[in-house]
């Protein structure tokens, strides 16, 4: 009868009752780990959904990002100034879309000249 009903070896009584605030909650890591930097969203995440959000071209954001870090390379960058970068980015988006897109302008074409 046991093998019926799916039960096995041991019997409902065996078990014993099931507490789910005994389990660890399986989401717990995950939203940890998120909201580390203090809204939930990665940096990288929030970048692009900025660039997609205003129209940005990511190639002269990244030169805006090294010039307003003060580093070639963005790697080098901590997450703290990588964060204020994407804050002021944000503000100056909202703010003033047309002048930001001007002043990204100007990185394409010192681009231009070095290549």
């Amino acid at each position: 009868m046991r093998k019926a009903y799916g039960i096995g070896l041991c019997s409902v009584e065996e078990i014993g009752s099931f507490d789910p605030r005994s389990e660890p909650e399986v989401g717990s890591a995950k939203k940890t780990a998120q909201s580390a930097n203090g809204n939930g969203h990665p940096l990288r995440d929030r970048l692009y959904l900025l660039i997609r959000q205003h129209q940005l071209d990511a190639g002269l954001v990244k030169l805006y990002a090294a010039d307003f870090c003060g580093t070639e390379q963005l790697r080098e960058v901590s997450r703290e100034k990588m964060g204020q970068f994407i804050d002021h980015l944000s503000a100056e988006a909202s703010r003033d879309r047309d002048g930001l897109g001007r002043k990204l302008e100007t990185y394409q074409k010192s681009a231009e000249g070095v290549a």
